[in-house]
């Protein structure tokens, strides 16, 4: 998705918000400034963060942050696993969980409430919208012999690890690999936080090589690029994974919250909005 200026104006802001250097803040602006058609905004704070490094030594450290949402969600486990097999379509309903994850996000959120979330995912249910593409999806994977998960946040992962569990009982034969972050970004899942929820139980996992909150195929190491290229089925989760693939040509199915006045405008729809969307690229 290409950055407008609101875009623009709301990624300047958020390391304005960050720190009052004027050096360190000039640079953004210039970088922001003289952004490429092609960037997006995943690309624009990965390349904030080597700028900040720079500057600070380090980029942000959302460590504690990640381990507390792995472990609140992985504390409810148990029973949400119940509720999921006590629905009529436990995979539908695994899958409308997952969403609900994709609240935990300390780069689209401007606050992040605990108990917010655990009132989101109290009402995950599949609305009229989402079973068009549901039964597409079902079709998709019926048909497939590889799936590719795209993982994005730190807690929803632990959702997407249960969501795997379904998917593979409704389709035995399918090989599932997940792809997470290669370098710490925001409270996005890297390797050692997938392995952490028990992620690698139930997929194989690939780095996405670098610290960047999305997935920009250039950027790609060599394994990562061969798993998206020879996916049957690709499920991204998440708005920096919708803004950096949607329009590149692939078949994707998109899983995310509207957190963002650019999603709002985009889909029409209220802020935190889950969506279960199809791109043909």
């Amino acid at each position: 998705m290409r950055i407008s200026e609101s875009c623009a104006e709301c990624l300047y802001e958020r390391q304005k918000n960050k720190t009052d250097n004027e050096e360190y803040l000039a640079e953004v602006k210039q970088l922001i400034d003289n952004r490429r058609e092609e960037d997006t905004s995943p690309y624009m704070v990965y390349l904030f963060n080597k700028v900040h490094v720079r500057y600070f030594g380090t980029g942000s450290d959302y460590s504690d942050i990640k381990k507390h949402y792995n472990d609140l969600v992985l504390g409810m486990e148990d029973k949400i696993m119940e509720e999921i097999e006590n629905a009529e379509d436990p995979l539908a309903r695994s899958l409308m969980m997952a969403r609900i994850g994709n609240y935990i996000d300390f780069g689209a959120m401007d606050n992040v409430d605990e108990e917010e979330f655990l009132g989101l995912i109290s009402n995950a249910e599949m609305r009229d919208d989402d079973k068009k593409t549901y039964e597409s999806f079902l079709s998709a994977c019926s048909k497939a012999k590889t799936f590719l998960l795209i993982c994005d946040n730190c807690g929803e992962i632990v959702l997407d690890k249960l969501m795997i569990e379904q998917l593979k009982k409704r389709f035995p034969l399918l090989t599932v690999r997940a792809m997470v972050r290669g370098g710490q970004v925001l409270n996005d899942a890297t390797m050692e936080d997938a392995v952490y929820s028990g992620l690698d139980k139930v997929a194989e996992l690939v780095s996405n090589g670098e610290p960047v909150a999305g997935t920009i195929y250039d950027m790609l190491p060599k394994d990562a690029k061969a798993a998206l290229d020879t996916a049957d089925v690709i499920l991204a989760k998440g708005q920096g994974n919708y803004e950096s693939m949607s329009g590149q040509g692939r078949h994707i199915f998109y899983e995310f919250l509207c957190k963002c006045d650019l999603f709002i405008n985009r889909f029409n729809v209220p802020k935190l909005t889950g969506m279960f969307v199809e791109d043909w690229g």
